[in-house]
């Protein structure tokens, strides 16, 4: 799977947040066809680079990509909220650097110092939910709730307990959580693809339907920005607060629509 022709000078950047808006996993096609189309021309009338902005591990969005039958390849893609992915000449995945080695550094470090305060975090979870904490190589420290309306709980928790550590902060998407440092999310990660491509955030656009979209959805970051119709009441009031469009349709077919909203039908 390769990506779309390049562009000699790219003119924009679309992000797409992948569960809950680029992908359904109830319809026969989890993405639609409509989509792709819609990509496409955008490639050839307004120079569009496209890209993928997830909380998946890479190897989990190459999946997601051939099992939603992708006809062709992101030009990018954020993996993990901060991780920035590029094709090579022959399509394999190669990280972006000096940035994702700079971020791992930062984080690794940042953990050490943070310690105490995750460690009482994880003890109250422990101790009066049934969520199950996740400590893992790449992801030392987060979550998974049993329920929405755990998570609710957790986040208050976790909001009184790390208000004396202000560079911690955490992607949160339904029941799942992730612990990082606050520099590096989707936000972030999207302005320094904008960047590595000569663009800025008047050239970009971004869509997300859940609370580790925040950051990117927002007009320092991206100038076009939407929710699908099926995104969570806090991203949808984020959304029309701050300016984006609120799409009527859900999933895929809201991603057409917001660009249509933006770029023209």
């Amino acid at each position: 799977m390769k990506p779309l022709d390049p562009l000699a000078l790219p003119g924009h950047i679309l992000s797409f947040d992948f569960d809950g808006t680029l992908h359904n996993p109830a319809e026969e096609d989890p993405v639609s066809p409509r989509l792709f189309e819609t990509l496409e021309r955008l490639r050839r009338e307004k120079g569009a680079l496209w890209g993928i902005n997830t909380g998946r591990s890479i190897a989990h969005v190459v999946e997601g990509l051939v099992e939603s039958r992708f006809p062709f390849a992101p030009d990018w893609v954020v993996a993990r909220e901060r991780e920035i992915w590029l094709p090579n000449h022959v399509g394999r995945w190669t990280a972006h650097q000096p940035w994702n080695h700079d971020c791992e550094k930062e984080q690794t470090r940042f953990f050490k110092e943070v310690r105490g305060t995750l460690d009482t975090i994880r003890h109250e979870v422990e101790e009066h939910t049934g969520a199950t904490w996740i400590d893992q190589p790449g992801d030392p420290a987060g979550l998974i709730a049993r329920t929405e309306q755990e998570m609710a709980w957790i986040i208050g928790r976790v909001e009184a307990l790390a208000a004396s550590v202000p560079m911690l902060g955490w992607q949160r998407n339904s029941i799942w959580l992730r612990f990082g440092h606050k520099n590096y999310q989707k936000g972030s990660s999207l302005s320094e693809v904008a960047r590595h491509f000569g663009l800025v955030p008047a050239h970009t656009f971004a869509i997300g339907d859940s609370h580790n979209d925040f950051e990117m959805l927002h007009p320092a970051v991206a100038a076009m920005f939407a929710c699908p119709g099926n995104a969570v009441a806090d991203i949808r009031e984020h959304v029309v607060s701050n300016g984006g469009h609120a799409c009527q349709h859900g999933y895929s077919e809201g991603c057409v629509e917001a660009l249509e909203h933006f770029f023209g039908a």
